[in-house]
């Protein structure tokens, strides 16, 4: 879901730049305003495990895959407006360091996944928070944050004039629909598993959390540096609907990153390529979001 530069059309792209830059100030300051320096470390270690885990891409069916997103899972954790901040982190540092979706097309992805993806994703996980269907509001968030996500892309691909037959609009919902079950499944079962750990995770100091920062601290580096061995080498359903509509080859690139296609290409085993690509993303991840939370703090004591 990650749109590559050369899909969208000038000003769709550039409104939609107009748009995010903004609306993740607003975000920032009120994460500023909420964030406890207790929480900044998970800020942290949840960034990493959600790049960590975006780098493996599982098959959903018709010739495509695709990969946890994370939209929710960091807006239970953090709240919705740390979570836009990581997820918009995040994303940069996969354009910028990894050719993994356009500059251009920042803001359009950053107005996809990290705004309106964590906010689909946070408001069933709220309403039913304190309830019975505590699960049920996980899962439903999960999938509302990719099926968001998903139709959101499809318009702007619409509006820049990307015309898709009736076949294969419905061959690309059926693929992100199995993805965002998918998503909300996983979503579900990360966040069972951290409160097997410590059922007050979200809600204790970071001395008293350090079972669950370390399961998702060793969890993001496995994935990291050995995930892309289970990871399927279907293209992802965005890649999928560009091969069927002429849009496969028109893709861009502003600037040559240094680890295209997460890969190191400085070294020569190919395992190490991956490895070196994963651990350099998962430590730059986790560092970026660290240095903003602490900021963040800051920012409020100042």
């Amino acid at each position: 879901m990650h749109i590559p530069d050369g899909f969208l059309s000038t000003p769709v792209w550039a409104g939609l730049a107009a748009v995010s830059a903004p609306s993740i100030g607003v975000f920032a300051r009120r994460a500023q305003a909420g964030l406890q320096e207790s929480r900044v470390p998970l800020m942290g270690v949840m960034g990493a495990f959600v790049f960590a885990a975006q780098m493996v891409n599982f098959p959903v069916g018709a010739g495509a895959s695709g990969h946890l997103v994370g939209s929710t899972l960091l807006a239970a954790a953090l709240g919705p407006a740390a979570a836009t901040v990581v997820m918009t982190a995040i994303l940069a540092i996969q354009a910028l360091v990894f050719q993994d979706g356009g500059l251009l097309a920042l803001g359009a992805n950053v107005f996809n996944m990290a705004i309106a993806g964590v906010l689909a994703g946070y408001w069933p996980y709220r309403l039913l928070a304190g309830t019975r269907a505590r699960r049920i509001g996980i899962f439903a968030g999960g999938f509302l944050s990719v099926l968001v996500s998903a139709c959101l892309c499809l318009g702007q691909l619409a509006l820049s004039g990307v015309k898709m037959r009736a076949e294969v609009l419905g061959l690309a919902m059926l693929v992100f629909v199995i993805t965002a079950v998918l998503e909300g499944a996983i979503t579900v079962a990360v966040l069972s598993a951290l409160e097997r750990i410590n059922p007050q995770w979200l809600r204790v100091e970071t001395r008293k959390n350090r079972p669950v920062l370390t399961a998702l601290a060793i969890t993001a580096l496995l994935l990291a540096v050995a995930g892309f061995m289970l990871a399927s080498a279907l293209p992802d359903g965005l890649e999928r609907v560009a091969g069927l509509t002429g849009l496969e080859g028109k893709e861009f690139h502003v600037l040559q990153s240094p680890l295209p296609d997460y890969e190191a290409l400085t070294l020569e085993n190919p395992w190490l390529r991956k490895a070196g690509a994963g651990l350099v993303g998962l430590s730059l991840t986790f560092a970026v979001c660290l240095v903003l939370g602490r900021w963040f703090v800051r920012w409020r004591s100042a």
